[in-house]
């Protein structure tokens, strides 16, 4: 027994006393292998997750490391039954093994005969196999790479992929340490080993702090593979922005990125579509499906890789043979498809903890406030006899917030603020009642960057956004954001806003993000759910009264 801040429980929970002296380093051990499920102020849940353990088994750490992280934090001994757990599920972990044959067909081995035996007589595996070649081994069709990957996974054997890639069409790439403006800049350590580490491995998703380089890290990745790239993004002001970043930082040139998107159909040796654009659909087909095979791409980009739409995993699987990243500032995933990302994208083979880009002066500092705000008589009347549908419209969207986001305003009075809503009547509300310029879905994308410049450039200091600026959007001097609504408990989406904030300021300052929340409503309720991811990098929320700020 120590005196650490962790109790492993039989469950395969751990609970981490967040006040210990070594919380934080036992904080970023186990973000490797488990996952935040509760973050109170003083006890925080963790869970160790058979999916977790595969991602550090394929990230290089095996049992004994994970063992070994335990036993250094924990406060008792571990219980038998998790640690045999954790033995036997990493174990699990490329006991088969997706190869090419010496005809260069694609098998499924395993020395395990046993195993091999079970996943082959499963019958969805079954159609997805060929002949028997061997006591050890299976053909795989041509085209099943990926849907045997995520077949595999569901019963509990994930497969290492060990095929290769398709190298695609040769197209040189370099870095450009100086870019167009002049300015001279350098590729960081963090981002140089991401890029590694993404190579070593051949696929799979890279995750780093929103505002630490994520478009580096993809530019750095396309100058080692020097092939036809597609890049797949969320939005057209994302699409912009990565070409933009593109000629800054690379040698590419204007005739060589084409973009894809709803306004233009360029298809070039670099080609940046949209998610959008790739799942439209038309009499029941997509339309667009065609720009994933009509260029020999060496390499496809998944930007904010937690985002991507479910049709897209089902085109995903069919592109086995390309090298993908993924980047995205967190793994998680809303609607639980993980394990496709895991099987289709690829595992986790890079994690920076925010803190620790933080520390090294890459990102700024920032202050998490969860302000509570008492609903009027008449709301709370209108509430309690409203159904569940509704429950949190009502709370979110109350005009009570409006004279709270004024003190606010008073508080950082000129400072760089951006409005963050999800209800667009919210929005417009808000942006009216405070004399503000808004930006929606609804904006056009030329209007949009026009009001994103002059942000930018200091010549408004407030803009009301809704979820369209969730990410991707680069507004480095923002030092502070207030959160009137959001879809729901989205972690993701809560890590996403804070890092609108988290690019570093010319002038050093550090920055300030609010959420205001109905008190007693699911308002609140939703708001814990959201802070569980940010609480696991480090961030802590404090809570205020509305009534504080007066």
């Amino acid at each position: 027994m120590t005196s650490g801040p962790l109790i492993v429980q039989s469950d395969k929970t751990a609970l981490l006393e967040v006040d210990h002296p070594q919380a934080d380093d036992a904080r970023h051990e186990l973000a490797i292998f488990a996952e935040l499920e509760r973050a109170p102020e003083h006890i925080h849940t963790y869970r160790i997750t058979k999916l977790g353990l595969w991602n550090a088994r394929a990230a290089g750490h095996d049992s004994d490391f994970v063992l070994a992280t335990l036993d250094r934090f924990a406060k008792f001994p571990v219980p038998g039954s998790v640690r045999t757990d954790i033995i036997e599920t990493m174990s699990r972990y490329g006991r088969l093994v997706i190869t090419r044959d010496a005809q260069g067909e694609l098998e499924l081995r395993s020395s395990d005969k046993p195993v091999i035996a079970e996943v082959a007589r499963h019958r969805k595996v079954s159609e997805l196999l060929l002949e028997r070649t061997g006591e050890e081994t299976f053909r795989i069709q041509p085209w099943a790479r990926g849907q045997v990957k995520q077949e595999l996974l569901k019963l509990g054997w994930p497969a290492e992929d060990l095929a290769g890639y398709a190298e695609g069409t040769p197209h040189e790439i370099e870095l450009s340490t100086e870019s167009p403006d002049g300015k001279v800049w350098a590729i960081r350590d963090y981002q140089t080993k991401a890029v590694e580490k993404f190579w070593q491995g051949g696929s799979g998703v890279v995750v780093l702090p929103c505002g630490a380089g994520k478009t580096i890290v993809g530019a750095a990745a396309m100058a080692t593979a020097k092939t036809n790239t597609l890049i797949l993004v969320t939005n057209t002001v994302s699409a912009r922005q990565w070409k933009a970043e593109l000629l800054r930082r690379t040698t590419l040139t204007e005739d060589e990125i084409g973009e894809y998107s709803g306004s233009a159909k360029e298809i070039k040796p670099v080609t940046i579509a949209t998610y959008q654009i790739l799942t439209t659909k038309r009499k029941s087909e997509y339309a667009h499906l065609a720009l994933l095979n009509a260029n020999d791409w060496g390499l496809i980009v998944y930007d904010e890789v937690h985002l991507l739409p479910a049709p897209i995993f089902k085109m995903t699987a069919d592109l086995q043979a390309r090298r993908r990243l993924g980047l995205t500032a967190t793994l998680v995933r809303e609607d639980g498809k993980e394990g496709d990302v895991f099987s289709l994208i690829g595992p986790k083979r890079f994690d920076a903890p925010w803190k620790d880009i933080e520390a090294q002066g890459y990102i700024a500092p920032a202050s998490c406030f969860e302000i509570r705000i008492d609903l009027p008589e008449q709301e709370r009347l209108e509430y309690a006899i409203a159904d569940l549908d509704n429950r949190y419209r009502i709370a979110a969207t109350s005009p009570s917030k409006i004279s709270v986001i004024r003190k606010l305003l008073n508080r950082h009075s000129g400072e760089p603020t951006l409005i963050i809503g999800q209800y667009l009547d919210q929005i417009h509300t808000v942006s009216g009642a405070l004399g503000v310029d808004e930006i929606t879905g609804e904006t056009p994308v030329e209007i949009r960057e026009e009001l994103f410049e002059k942000f930018r450039t200091g010549a408004i200091s407030t803009l009301v956004v809704s979820k369209v600026a969730n990410f991707s959007v680069d507004l480095p001097e923002a030092s502070v954001a207030i959160q009137i609504s959001g879809s729901y408990g989205s972690r993701q989406e809560e890590a996403q806003r804070l890092g609108r904030l988290l690019r570093p300021k010319a002038d050093g300052r550090s920055a300030s993000f609010y959420t205001l929340i109905s008190r007693d409503t699911v308002d609140q309720d939703f708001a814990q759910n959201r802070q569980r991811f940010l609480a696991e990098q480090g961030y802590s929320y404090e809570i205020l009264d509305a009534h504080s700020l007066d």
